[in-house]
């Protein structure tokens, strides 16, 4: 009985695997979902519950489409990405590690488009009454994380940050809700995870911020196409209006975030507070920027950490995977992200 209170007290299944992990039990096939628009031109879209549909609907740039949009919605990022590789769709969204892990397994993939936004969400967790009070404090301990995640990263790369490895930790490779189960109980002494769930865990779990990802994540997520669609003269330049009509709805975002936490919410189950808790620390503060060669060398490094935990086959150039054709106009990858309470 405990274990399913503590899991209906979690996020509803559409968030239990997030476009941060990179691999994915779940089905891995798109459902078909609404179209949009009209025109010769149809551009299939791979998307999650709660992610692109949903903020460009809001923010009303699905209204006099000169193309059609046709959406498929997946569990997380890997599935997206393998739509992609096999043409099943034209382009998705992910987050930061998928890429990584697709172009190890040679997918034919190009990142097109890159946002950026705190790293405040990316954090390790603790109790609120533990006696752990900075991160060289997890030598010895148990700190639960998904395997292979942006999560996975960010804790390796904190460790090394306090002067320890992966190895001074006993790590628990444990999914979300299994993680929060751990967590909740005592099992484990620490744990590794991102937005929306460190919002769910500081309301619902009696957690506090042991470290963030602040200077040693990149905060990054991007949108990933075929290059066969960026080959076809009509689809690119389809795919540039909608990667526009995406950066005008994360400006909305931005400005209106207690009208994105309400439908957020709506649309994934997410109590309210928890929505806008996880807006205003990061869903908000993303905007859109050039995948330029500091966006791709921090990428690489994600990638050579990967290979050298021999969590992905091979080591590669992550820059052969990239598209940088609708950069211009973009500001750098390491431009400040927005902040709530200062500039806005």
């Amino acid at each position: 009985m405990t274990r399913r209170i503590v899991l209906a007290l979690f996020l509803p299944l559409a968030l239990l695997l997030s476009a941060c992990v990179s691999s994915s039990s779940a089905d891995k096939s798109g459902a078909s979902g609404n179209t949009d628009g009209k025109g010769d031109v149809t551009l299939n879209v791979g998307d999650q519950k709660g992610n692109d549909e949903a903020v460009l609907r809001a923010a009303g740039e699905l209204t006099n489409l000169p193309y059609k949009i046709k959406w498929s919605t997946f569990t997380s990022g890997p599935p997206i990405l393998e739509a992609v590789s096999a043409k099943a769709v034209d382009i998705g969204g992910v987050g930061n590690t998928p890429p990584v892990f697709a172009a190890a397994a040679k997918s034919k993939i190009k990142v097109v488009a890159a946002k950026h936004g705190t790293a405040d969400g990316e954090a390790i967790v603790v109790k609120k009454g533990s006696s752990l009070k900075k991160t060289s404090d997890l030598k010895g301990k148990s700190v639960a994380v998904a395997q292979g995640s942006s999560a996975h990263y960010q804790l390796v790369a904190s460790l090394e940050k306090a002067g320890l490895s992966i190895k001074d930790v006993k790590v628990s490779f444990l999914q979300p809700a299994d993680a929060l189960a751990a967590f909740s109980r005592g099992r484990v002494d620490a744990w590794a995870v991102w937005d929306p769930y460190t919002s769910q865990a500081l309301r619902q779990a009696d957690a506090r911020i042991l470290t963030s990802g602040k200077g040693v994540v990149n905060g990054l997520n991007f949108q990933v196409a075929n290059p066969s669609s960026l080959d076809d003269k009509k689809k690119a330049k389809v795919i540039k209006d909608y990667l526009a009509r995406l950066r005008r709805a994360q400006n909305w975002v931005y400005k209106h975030p207690e009208a994105w936490a309400k439908v957020w919410g709506k649309e994934t189950g997410l109590p309210y507070q928890v929505a806008l808790d996880s807006v205003k620390r990061t869903n908000g503060t993303r905007v859109y920027v050039a995948v330029d060669k500091p966006a791709i060398a921090s990428e690489q490094q994600i990638a050579d950490t990967f290979a050298k935990l021999k969590l992905t086959p091979r080591r590669f150039a992550f820059s052969d995977y990239v598209d940088t054709r609708f950069n211009g106009g973009l500001p750098p990858s390491t431009s400040a992200p927005r902040t709530y309470g200062k500039d806005s």
